[in-house]
């Protein structure tokens, strides 16, 4: 291992506003995913998985949910006497941050914020995360990448996923060498097909100290993408490490829908059913799913204590679903402790956590289907949703 001290802060305050009522009662990064696990479990796993044992989260919107997953570290062996796993709430500070009460704007103000406590750990290396990300991969490779470049920052980039526009990422375009000699976030026009993957290794001094030149006077600078990566990049010595396997920012409701679509693929293994590389999560203490003689299921994924007596092709259930009898279900994503009721039929679908889908609901979504035919519909206890309308 390295002789580096390594830290790694997860970002998990972001509101979610681009999944619409999905994320009214909950944080994104406890957002369910692919029948068992939740978004913010892949980069905790990452990090246990490539052997990084101190890990901070920043967290500021629904602490309560978030909270309750993390358990204190516990599913990554992450509660430890020393080091482990360390949840940095909101907190106020009138003297340097006016009267906002120390809630962050944005992901660099989120890290500025704790730069004092940061400093005071006293790392070599911060490895700054995303919560909303679905991807495996060995942190260590990237590092070793930062640390023969000897470089301030190193960007993890990938192609651009299918069906995807660069334009909701950072775009850079690198030299031979693998320096970033351009950085565009979020360009109208971009100009390349590489985008970063929000897994960003910096030299922890350089870091802190643009930080803090970053925001003299009165000056507060909030994402990142805006004014620190295109401040690192000019100084010329940012470079970047490829990702070549799967990622996906699962972000807005159509990158959601699909990255799970993506896992029912037939010709596709599992890309995290991998015993070497385990997703660790906090389970669901539940008797395994019953499919009755009634149902018919092909192409999905069944989470325990589903009962299912209906049609069920291409979705996702996660625990604790209920599918009456005649019911029919395709493509969708339904999330735990949701019942759809007889005889009801959904397509392209997601149901929120805890939702009865009756007839009378199922009309509701057919009449937005028929205005809306390619859009995903979402359903939450006291309103629909489609996906056209959340993503503007």
């Amino acid at each position: 291992m390295y002789k580096e001290k390594i830290l790694a802060l997860i970002l998990a305050g972001g509101k979610g506003s681009r999944l619409g009522l999905l994320t009214d009662n909950k944080a994104k990064p406890v957002m369910p995913f692919g029948g068992s696990y939740r978004l913010i479990d892949f980069a905790l796993s990452n990090c246990v998985n490539s052997q990084i044992s101190d890990v901070w989260v920043i967290e500021q919107y629904e602490l309560h949910s978030l909270n309750e997953h993390l358990s204190n570290g516990r599913p990554w062996d992450l509660d430890r006497t020393h080091g482990g796993l360390q949840v940095l709430p909101p907190f106020e500070n009138d003297d340097k941050f006016g009267n906002e009460g120390g809630f962050a704007e944005g992901n660099a103000d989120a890290i500025y914020r704790h730069v004092d406590f940061i400093a005071e750990f006293k790392p070599d290396i911060l490895l700054v995360l995303s919560a909303d990300h679905v991807y495996k991969m060995d942190f260590r490779d990237a590092i070793q990448t930062h640390l023969e470049k000897k470089a301030s920052i190193t960007m993890v980039t990938t192609r651009i996923p299918v069906g995807e526009s660069a334009s909701r990422f950072g775009v850079v375009e690198t030299d031979r060498s693998g320096r970033i000699k351009k950085f565009d976030y979020k360009p109208d026009k971009p100009q390349s097909d590489l985008i970063t993957t929000e897994i960003f290794i910096y030299d922890a001094k350089v870091l802190l100290g643009s930080l803090k030149k970053l925001n003299e006077g009165n000056q507060t600078i909030k994402d990142y993408g805006h004014e620190l990566l295109p401040h690192l990049v000019e100084q010329g010595n940012a470079y970047e490490h490829r990702l070549n396997g799967y990622w996906r920012d699962v972000g807005t409701i159509g990158s959601y829908w699909q990255s799970q679509m993506d896992l029912l693929d037939e010709k596709e293994k599992l890309f995290f059913d991998d015993e070497n590389w385990r997703i660790l999560t906090l389970g669901s203490q539940r008797v395994p799913a019953f499919i009755f003689k009634s149902a018919n299921v092909c192409n999905s994924l069944i989470s325990s204590g589903c009962r299912v007596h209906g049609s069920v092709s291409r979705s996702i259930l996660s625990a604790g679903v209920y599918i009456e009898t005649g019911a029919e279900i395709s493509d969708s994503i339904i999330l735990p402790n949701s019942t759809i009721e007889k005889n009801v039929k959904l397509k392209r679908v997601i149901v929120d956590t805890d939702v009865i889908v009756s007839k009378e609901k199922s009309k509701k979504i057919e009449e937005i289907r028929s205005k809306e035919k390619n859009a995903i519909i979402v359903v939450g206890k006291y309103k629909i949703q489609s996906s056209k309308e959340i993503e503007g």
